[in-house]
Formats: structure tokens, C-alpha cells, sequence
């Protein structure tokens, strides 16, 4: 599903979130904290931009590394960074079994991927694996807001969302998958205690962003 919307998938993104999607992942990376001189290693990267953030956030100074499970994403973020000279290493790589030595990232970053993988417990427990103490897991999600927005972002999501994403990136059943999964994924304190499940964190933060139809979370080593 992801190899067929590739080539489309950052103009959908584009779309759908009337281009408030990049402003959100500059608030992850300013809330990681991460600082010039870190490695940073960006899960579930897909076509970069998460990445492509941090790199330009952190003046190229450090260490980033971008993974996926699909090449042909990757393929698209490699080549919009080989395009601007970005010193950004690209890897087709396993959220559940990560190829990195334990404690070797100031950073570790997935942007609305956990929800994709197969057993998101796992995932988080190989991230925290690859932290050095003191690191911090950053996980920008999509959320269900509550009150007086819930119709409202329930007809967004169920209806506009597959149309919209169909029209952008020429599959809109791709996109009515993307978006059960995010009306089904857990948010808040319910995706903050699958954190606590993956295992001991010093801190635990959970920032709701745009009444909550996104979050981002950071957890501390």
C-alpha cells in the first residue's frame, strides 16, 4: 500500500492537513530538544521529512538517520535529500528488530508510523533500546479530540480525509486505511501506558497539538 502512494504521498499529506503537517513536525523536533552534535535516528521516516527536520533544525551538525520498512518511500526521501546535500543516512530497516548497538542515539523519533506496525510495544521497546541515558523518544501521532470538535473531526476523518487523500495521492483506499487506524489507535493516557508497558522512562510528556487531533509525545531514558 505504501509503495503504491510513494511517489504521491507528500502532496496527500499537503492536502489533508491544509500544510499544517510540516508545522507539526517542527514542534516534535523542538520538542525533543535535541541540539547540534546529537544523533538522531528517525523510525518509520517514509519520505523524509521528519528527518529532513532535524537535519535542518540541528544545522547538519550530527548524526541522522532515517529507517523504513518500505524502500520505495525511502527511495523518495534519499532523493530530496541528495537534492539539497544533505548528509542523511537512509536505511531499509525493522521497527520491531533494529539494526543498531544499544544506547548509541541522543534522539529517537517516529512520526504518525507507530500506529502502522505490527506490535507497537515491541517498536517502543527497541527504540528505548538504541537511547543513551538521558535520551528522548519523540512520537508525533494522530488523537481523537473530545467535545464540541469530535463530529466535526469524526466527519473530517471518515469522509474527507479518503476523498481528499484519493484525489492527492491516487489511492483512497490506502487512505481510508490511514484513516480507521487512526480513529482505532490509542491516544493520550491510553498510548502514554503502552509507553509505561515498554518499559522504564524518567519522564513521560504528552502535548496535545491542535486540540488534540495530533500528539506528541516525549519520554525520557
Amino acid at each position: 500500500m505504501f509503495s503504491r502512494i510513494s511517489g504521491r504521498y507528500d502532496r496527500a499529506n499537503r492536502w489533508m492537513s491544509f500544510g499544517s503537517d510540516q508545522w507539526v513536525r517542527g514542534r516534535a523536533v523542538k520538542l525533543s530538544g535535541a541540539k547540534p552534535g546529537d544523533s538522531v535516528l528517525d523510525c518509520a521516516a517514509g519520505t523524509g521529512d521528519l528527518t529532513i527536520k532535524f537535519h535542518d533544525a540541528m544545522g547538519g551538525q550530527g548524526r541522522f538517520v532515517g529507517t523504513d520498512f518500505n524502500a520505495d518511500m525511502l527511495a523518495h526521501a534519499e532523493t530530496k535529500s541528495r537534492d539539497r546535500g544533505l548528509a542523511i543516512e537512509w536505511q531499509v530497516q525493522d521497527a520491531h528488530q533494529l539494526d543498531f548497538a544499544d544506547k548509541i542515539f541522543d534522539v529517537v523519533s517516529i512520526a504518525y508510523g507507530i500506529r502502522n506496525v505490527d506490535e507497537p510495544i515491541r517498536a517502543l521497546t527497541e527504540m528505548q533500546r538504541v537511547l543513551k541515558p538521558g535520551g528522548r523518544l519523540v512520537v508525533l501521532e494522530f488523537g481523537q479530540p473530545g467535545g464540541l470538535m469530535k463530529p466535526g473531526y469524526y466527519l473530517f476523518n471518515r469522509y474527507f480525509i479518503p476523498l481528499i487523500g484519493g484525489l492527492a495521492g491516487g489511492d483512497r483506499n490506502a487512505y481510508r486505511y490511514l484513516q480507521r487506524s487512526s480513529d482505532e489507535f490509542p491516544c493520550g493516557e491510553a498510548f502514554i501506558s503502552m509507553l509505561e508497558q515498554a518499559g522504564s522512562w524518567s519522564e513521560i510528556e504528552a502535548h496535545p497539538i491542535i486540540s488534540g487531533i495530533n500528539y506528541i509525545y516525549v519520554a525520557t531514558c
